[in-house]
């Protein structure tokens, strides 16, 4: 692990309707302490401390040189996070401009901020414009999938995200409790928790 470096003051927000209401902080790695502003925007639902501090106990021995990518990346919590314990790199996807202003500011800067990439635009529509895995792209190794609860997006995105993804990849998913979240036959759970809202889970592709 690297030397934690003291990180940014968060920037200002880009816009009124993306004013930060609270704020994150990264948790581990060389970015440790770096605090990430919540903006006051509609479905924005950072992933807590516990459950990130879970997750990435989970994803340790993942991480080193990954190729991740974060949908619905809001603050930026866990791509970031990914960046900071030695992913190699990050694409954050945020629709919302005033988002995805926030975090371009922030990663650059980040000391090694220009490992992330952030594309500002609508994840599904975002996915479909990208090369399958091993058609001139590598895939993605590991993929975090936490959208606005509200949108229901979970099922849908699978046919346009999974084939990004690298054969022998990871992916993260975030739900209401009571969701069903319903993955093809190649993807098993790997490990998942519970809070009486929320379920986590990291699964697996089977290596082909």
């Amino acid at each position: 692990m690297k030397t934690p470096q003291r990180g940014p003051r968060p920037v200002s927000a880009a816009s009124r309707s993306a004013a930060p209401t609270g704020k994150v902080r990264i948790i581990g790695g060389r970015w440790r302490g770096t605090r990430l502003a919540v903006a006051d925007a509609p479905g924005l639902r950072p992933t807590s401390d516990r459950v990130r501090e879970t997750l990435f106990n989970w994803l340790m021995p993942v991480l080193p040189g990954a190729r991740v990518l974060d949908l619905f990346a809001g603050s930026g919590a866990l791509g970031l996070e990914a960046l900071s314990r030695g992913a190699a790199s990050a694409v954050l996807v945020e629709r919302d401009p005033a988002l995805a202003a926030e975090l371009r500011a922030l990663t650059a800067r980040l000391q090694g901020g220009e490992a992330a990439t952030v594309a500002q635009a609508d994840a599904l529509a975002w996915l479909a414009a990208q090369p399958r895995a091993g058609e001139g792209a590598p895939g993605f190794d590991l993929a975090f999938v936490d959208p606005p609860f509200a949108a229901g997006l979970w099922n849908t995105v699978w046919p346009v995200l999974l084939p990004t993804l690298a054969p022998s990849a990871w992916l993260y998913v975030e739900s209401p409790a009571d969701a069903a979240i319903d993955l093809p036959g190649d993807w098993l759970p790997h490990r998942e928790g519970a809070t009486r809202e929320v379920r986590y889970a990291v699964y697996r592709r089977l290596a082909s």
